[in-house]
């Protein structure tokens, strides 16, 4: 299974994908999955946080004939569940590290899942999500993007 996107792994997520541009998701494609995965989960978690991991995303119950999910996914609808993030907002929230910190990494695992469904409540976090998944996750791939926020008062190129 290969997930891919805008970026290729080990580059620069797009601005507008971040906290300093529209806070965008990147548009997310993935392809030859397990044949029996009955269901997906997309994960995205910055390890480099200086408090431990943040998750910024957690998009689950995606259908497994669903091969894509689109830039700018909304936070509500279109046929999937979305977890509250560690901005205590459902949906995406992107990459916003400390100014000035080195760059972080932000790894979006798409897990494919031996289940249709995880059945969870709506207030589910996107730790939650990780955890009810892990048990029956069948194959995984990940993408990893980095982004770092220029120092306080320091002078930005577009």
């Amino acid at each position: 299974m290969r997930l891919t996107s805008q970026f290729q792994d080990g580059e620069v997520i797009p601005r507008r994908c971040t906290c300093e541009g529209q806070n965008q998701s990147p548009p997310l494609t993935w392809t030859d999955p397990p044949q029996q995965a009955q269901s997906f989960v997309l994960l995205c978690d910055d390890p480099d946080a200086p408090r431990g991991t943040w998750h910024h995303w957690a998009v689950y119950d995606i259908p497994a004939d669903q091969r894509s999910l689109p830039a700018h996914h909304p936070r509500h609808g279109e046929g999937v569940r979305q977890a509250l993030n560690d901005f205590h907002q459902p949906g995406y929230d992107g990459p916003c590290p400390p100014p000035g910190d080195r760059p972080h990494h932000y790894h979006f695992r798409l897990l494919a899942l031996a289940v249709p469904q995880l059945r969870l409540p709506e207030t589910a976090s996107c730790a939650e999500v990780a955890v009810a998944a892990k048990p029956h996750v069948i194959a995984a791939a990940q993408l990893t993007g980095t982004y770092q926020r220029g120092r306080p008062g320091a002078a930005r190129s577009s």
